[in-house]
């Protein structure tokens, strides 16, 4: 099951805060909104990434761009817990033993594995068939990022392109002091916008996807290894000191104190995608 990332939440708001405050000390809040100035950044970049990307492409990314926002609740001591318990299983009732396991599962990708395993596949198969999906989840994951590093490269250039609209029109208005202030408000706006959404919204939240990337990846892994372990007849022990590769060192301390084979199927992590 996903849970919300309280720190990227945080991490946007309390960043605008911050600007918004240390503005409100000095002046008025009102004189930092500019439609025209927002037009221009937010929509000209939104416009350019409609060239680059193709349609698709644009709502697919929108869709992945939860798990910026989102995180899995269990992790990859939840998957070794799981295919130790399953592999323990195997061995004593034999893999038919595990149809009812299967049909229990939330994962998609564990349930496939391990059906194919059940349907009596070749592991070569099995093999080909799971790193085929995962190399199309990382394509999809990969274009989230790229899109938002396209955008977070987009906003200044079009924060410029305002700059430069601002100063035309300041300079076509000389002989007229009053038209001068707002020219110049565009012309500063404009750039304040696209950095700001540049460096607190787009480069992170690609940062962040492409971090979530990685760490699903490896879960994936660890459920192919796991898969194939248990399809083999790998002693549980055996197969619980191959996947704490995929774990950090504080990890696998923390999964020597507890009892692998507690957990049940029924809670294995949700993953959608």
């Amino acid at each position: 099951m996903k849970k919300m990332d309280i720190l990227t939440v945080l991490g946007i708001i309390f960043g605008l805060l911050l600007v918004l405050i240390s503005i409100a000390t000095k002046g008025s809040l009102a004189i930092f909104f500019d439609p025209a100035s927002l037009m221009i950044t937010v929509g000209g970049s939104f416009s350019a990434l409609l060239i680059r990307f193709q349609f698709e492409q644009v709502r697919l990314v929108f869709n992945i761009t939860k798990n910026a926002f989102f995180t899995e609740a269990s992790s990859i001591s939840d998957i070794i817990a799981v295919f130790v318990r399953l592999g323990l299983k195997a061995r004593k009732e034999g893999l038919l033993s595990l149809e009812d396991d299967i049909e229990k599962m939330m994962d998609p990708f564990m349930k496939k594995g391990l059906q194919m395993v059940v349907d009596g596949m070749a592991p070569e198969v099995i093999k080909d068939i799971m790193y085929t999906e995962l190399d199309s989840l990382e394509a999809r994951h990969r274009l989230g990022q790229e899109l938002f590093k396209f955008w977070g490269a987009l906003a200044p250039a079009f924060g410029m392109i305002g700059t430069l609209i601002g100063l035309v029109l300041m300079l076509v208005s000389l002989d007229d002091p009053a038209a001068i202030g707002p020219g110049m408000a565009v012309a500063l706006l404009t750039t304040f916008y696209g950095a700001l959404l540049a460096n607190l919204v787009f480069i992170p939240i690609a940062g962040k996807l492409a971090m979530r990337t990685d760490a699903e990846i490896a879960a994936k892994e660890a459920i192919i290894e796991g898969v194939l372990s248990i399809q083999a007849g790998v002693n549980p022990r055996i197969l619980q000191e191959k996947l704490k590769a995929y774990i950090s060192p504080k990890e696998r301390e923390a999964l020597v104190e507890k009892k692998p084979v507690d957990r049940t199927t029924e809670e294995v992590f949700t993953n959608e995608n």
